[in-house]
């Protein structure tokens, strides 16, 4: 159900992005209750020199950065499950990326679920039919 845009400063890496890939997918549903099977993970890299924190570039400041951009049906999730959701993703990208900068951004998008979907189907589709699937 959920997609998840990932924007890197490092150089990219089919490993790293691949064990990045499965990690955020496990915390997706660890933390979010997202079926694995049904999130997807894109993540693209935009080089350091090009990254502006503060005024000067990540590679001038020596340290790396991520944007972390999630898209889920909005009132899926309380307000505690998305703020472990952020400490979880911070802390696990910190691991992967090494010197990363405190400004470093996860934005969780609550979509109204009529407004999005996979399949040609929007997700309201999907949870009134579950709904009226339920004995």
């Amino acid at each position: 159900m959920p997609i998840l845009n990932l924007r890197l400063s490092t150089a990219p890496d089919a490993r790293q992005s691949a064990a990045i890939a499965a990690t955020l997918s496990q915390l997706t549903a660890q933390l979010l209750h997202k079926a694995p099977e049904l999130t997807s993970v894109a993540i693209s890299h935009l080089d350091a020199a090009h990254w502006f924190v503060g005024g000067p570039s990540l590679q001038a400041q020596g340290k790396a950065s991520f944007f972390l951009d999630i898209l889920i049906s909005d009132e899926t999730n309380t307000a505690a499950e998305k703020a472990a959701y952020i400490a979880a993703v911070f802390a696990a990208m910190e691991e992967y990326l090494g010197a990363l900068h405190e400004v470093s951004y996860i934005h969780v998008h609550d979509a109204r679920q009529a407004a999005w979907g996979y399949g040609g189907l929007t997700q309201q589709f999907r949870a009134v039919r579950k709904a009226l699937q339920q004995p």
